[in-house]
């Protein structure tokens, strides 16, 4: 299909984009995740846990499931596909690009020459015009089933051909950035050459069934300069909404278009909707065109999306996508918690769009967001081995006979695995996530132990973060300038948390507020300072051995969920720092669903060591629903609850776990099932 020409005019493509993208970009700038080296005793394990067994574990699991024989087989054009979704090549290179952002970090040889040997059977089983989709070349005339006769031709629906072609692009760029290596981003580009041939104006339009293809072309684009990159990502952006085959009045997403986020013009959406993954990929690339091309429409797009989603859409514990059926995003305030799907690469997704908002604003909020979901709804994710994975995230599992739960534990591997690749390639980039810089200004942002040398306002400095965060709010700041008199501002995220703020909308908040606030001394000395978009300014001529520490305060708080969120009425949830909390069997006598959390439940909070690799629990005395030895009356008990860390659940077998309390009992559900040991408290 051919777009129409009030479509090409609306896209403004040509010249003027093309020297308007050279001077855009986005107005803060990350620091490179390669200056910043962690000595963190949160996230360095876990960073090495990736480099030593995930990523491992991956390209094991690519093997023993024919993932890398599909490529293989496709260089000899024999044999049959030998998996079961054609995006399964995504694997492969989701993995090749969280090896080459660990290699950055971890030099190891034998990885890296294994990770050449791989990419040399990418680029056999390259097709001479840069076509790479093993799941037609292996056999043209028998392709996958979702693949369609001839290529692009289910594009929108199905074949994933573009979705493939954009991970392809991250990895290339990646594994080039981290080890000078031309050879897969040379596969890259020759693919990205035919696919900028084969779309664009007065050529074949459609929308991605699969965004990412989009945020691929722009790595390209920064890579090479070439504006025909940015211009097809935009041209794949305002393909959105062109389609006539959608039924507007169907409400299934599937036939009205919303599911592929294809039922309006991109540049006329605004509140999140469909397949949740896709969905902020989408949202992440419509930032990156909008900073390139100073797109004002795709930025207000972009922007009203973004309040929707934090005001209506997003769990406490910052997962997104709350309908199993199409891994969507539901209704407003639609935020159910034992089906709540929340998929871990949702969280991925959103830890990109998060990252993108920020540098495009400026503002605190979006990495509040950020690191709530880094925290709480992608760490859970990911086990405390490294080798075993959540593909949905859910709020609340019930050990009822006959009760379907959405994922009550962790699997080593999935039939469709994007989620353990993808947190494969996020977790050895987190170091990129901690520090921003914007003319004088260097943000800090993550409060991530460690070193980095930069410079910020012309000057040279290095900055060491040593905090025990998220355990302790006492963070401290060494800034060591090479040249005495460095003048710059250091701007301090002061979190929503500690600002009595759960989340920036009114779609979570605080029970009571705090009357503790941030401090903040300089060299020893207390100083006011300004707060502005949540960043405390210290502004000042910086001398070698200056040390900032703040002091956020660390209580324990009570969550309430806005009204209209029905699921969570009369409940509460538990949140320390940025640590959202949840009750499991292991630590509360093998039940959670009969917990009742008053409003004077006086909680501490203490280090255990020795418990799931070392985390800070909540302790309190409350009420417990039990049964009498007959089972013809009901009581309470006083108990102690312990909860744990959300991220940390399901590292010790199966069984019941709840983030949401019901404060008061107002109401019994009497079940005749053998296993339901007690009535559920409810409503």
């Amino acid at each position: 299909m051919l777009p129409s020409k009030s479509f090409l005019l609306a896209l403004g493509f040509g010249a003027s984009l093309a020297a308007h993208a050279q001077k855009s970009d986005y107005p803060i700038q990350a620091v490179p995740f390669t200056q910043v080296k962690l000595t963190d005793n949160f996230w360095l394990p876990r960073l090495k846990t990736n480099t030593d067994v995930t990523i491992p574990a991956s390209f094991q699991r690519c093997e023993s499931t024919n993932r890398v024989k599909n490529f293989e087989m496709a260089a000899a054009h024999q044999g049959k596909f030998a998996t079961t979704f054609p995006f399964d090549d995504t694997d492969i290179y989701k993995t090749i690009e969280g090896a080459s952002y660990s290699l950055s970090v971890y030099p190891d040889a034998k990885l890296d020459a294994y990770v050449d040997e791989l990419i040399k059977k990418v680029g056999a089983a390259q097709e001479p015009d840069g076509y790479l989709y093993t799941a037609r070349t292996i056999d043209p005339a028998h392709p996958h089933s979702w693949a369609g006769p001839t290529r692009w031709s289910k594009e929108r629906e199905l074949s994933h051909e573009l979705y493939n072609a954009g991970h392809l692009y991250e990895a290339a760029v990646a594994h080039y950035e981290a080890t000078g290596k031309k050879t897969l981003l040379n596969i890259a580009l020759k693919n990205a050459d035919l696919v900028c041939s084969v779309f664009g104006p007065g050529k074949l339009s459609v929308a991605p069934g699969h965004e990412i293809v989009e945020m691929g072309l722009v790595k390209l684009y920064r890579v090479t300069g070439q504006p025909k990159y940015l211009e097809t990502a935009k041209f794949f952006l305002y393909a959105r909404g062109q389609y006539k085959g959608y039924d507007p009045k169907s409400t299934d997403g599937w036939k009205n278009g919303q599911y592929w986020q294809d039922d309006k013009p991109v540049v006329d959406q605004r509140v999140a909707e469909g397949h949740a993954v896709r969905a902020e990929y989408l949202y992440s690339a419509m930032a990156d065109v909008a900073a390139l091309t100073g797109d004002k429409q795709l930025l207000a797009a972009v922007d009203s999306i973004w309040q929707n989603m934090v005001s209506k859409k997003l769990y406490v514990t910052g997962g997104t996508g709350a309908v199993p059926a199409g891994e969507a995003f539901g209704k407003n305030y639609e935020l159910p918690n034992t089906t709540a799907y929340n998929e871990t690469c949702a969280s991925v997704a959103d830890v990109y769009w998060q990252q993108r908002m920020f540098q495009l604003h400026g503002d605190s909020k979006y990495v509040d967001v950020m690191e709530k979901v880094l925290y709480n709804g992608l760490l859970s994710g990911l086990g405390l081995d490294g080798k075993s994975f959540f593909y949905s995230n859910a709020m609340q599992i019930k050990n009822i006979q006959g009760y379907h739960d959405t994922e009550p534990a962790r699997a080593g591997w999935f039939e469709c695995s994007c989620c353990p690749t993808n947190l494969a390639r996020l977790m050895p980039a987190l170091p990129g996530y901690v520090y921003a810089e914007r003319g004088k200004a260097l943000y800090a942002n993550l409060f991530v132990s460690g070193t980095t040398n930069l410079t910020v306002n012309k000057q040279k400095v290095q900055l060491t973060q040593e905090n025990n965060y998220p355990w302790q709010g006492d963070l401290k700041f060494k800034v060591n300038p090479a040249k005495a008199g460095a003048d710059f501002d250091l701007l301090v995220r002061i979190p929503g948390w500690a600002r009595n703020e759960a989340v920036p909308s009114s779609l979570y908040t605080f029970e009571q507020p705090s009357s503790q606030q941030a401090t903040i001394k300089v060299n020893g000395q207390p100083v006011t300072y300004q707060l502005q978009n949540g960043y405390a300014i210290l502004s000042r001529k910086w001398h070698k051995g200056d040390v900032v520490d703040v002091n956020l305060p660390m209580e324990v708080r009570r969550v309430h969920a806005n009204p209209l969120v029905k699921d969570d009425l009369g409940k509460v949830a538990l949140q320390r720092g940025p640590v959202m909390y949840c009750a499991e069997w292991a630590d509360n006598n093998g039940k959670t669903s009969n917990i009742l959390v008053p409003q004077n439940a006086s909680f501490s909070a203490g280090y255990q060591a020795g418990l799931l690799n070392g985390v800070e629990t909540l302790t309190a005395t409350v009420p417990v629903v039990t049964l009498g030895a007959e089972g013809t009356s009901v009581s309470t008990t006083p108990r102690t609850l312990v909860a744990i860390p959300y991220y940390a659940w399901a590292n010790r077998g199966k069984g019941e776990m709840t983030v949401w309390f019901p404060e008061k009992l107002t109401d019994l559900d009497l079940l005749s099932q053998p296993a339901a040991s007690g009535a559920t408290a409810s409503k």
